[in-house]
């Protein structure tokens, strides 16, 4: 019976996220991107995973429409691929540069620079 106990309480206890703490890297004709920082995550491979928001510029005076991206970043050749958009996984994504975009190059430089990941490794 106490067994029965203790897993409905530890079934029921409330799950802590990491704190948001977005970080906008410098905005572009393109649009805007940010990266959180409380979603850096290394992983085994030397990789970090993030969590990254986007909104392309409109040409009329609509609202921007954004986008919730999981990237994971090779820091060491300057790489990403999109894991998720929007909830959405992206099963076949390919590692690729920057492309000389500013806002993902902001998002590469940022994160692979930044203390949250050095305090990880």
């Amino acid at each position: 019976m106490a067994a029965v106990a203790l897993a409905l309480i530890l079934c029921t206890a409330p799950v802590v996220a990491g704190q948001v703490e977005w970080r906008e890297v410098p905005s572009s004709t393109e649009g805007q991107q940010w990266w959180d920082a409380g979603s850096l995550r290394l992983k085994k491979d030397g990789t970090v995973s993030v969590l990254s928001r986007y909104s392309l510029r409109q040409e009329d005076d609509s609202p921007a429409l954004g986008t919730l991206v999981v990237m994971e970043i090779d820091c060491s050749q300057q790489l990403y691929r999109d894991k998720q958009k929007n909830g959405l996984p992206q099963f076949r994504a390919e590692w690729q540069p920057s492309g000389s975009d500013p806002l993902i190059d902001g998002v590469l430089s940022g994160v692979c620079s930044s203390d949250e990941l050095l305090s990880l490794s």
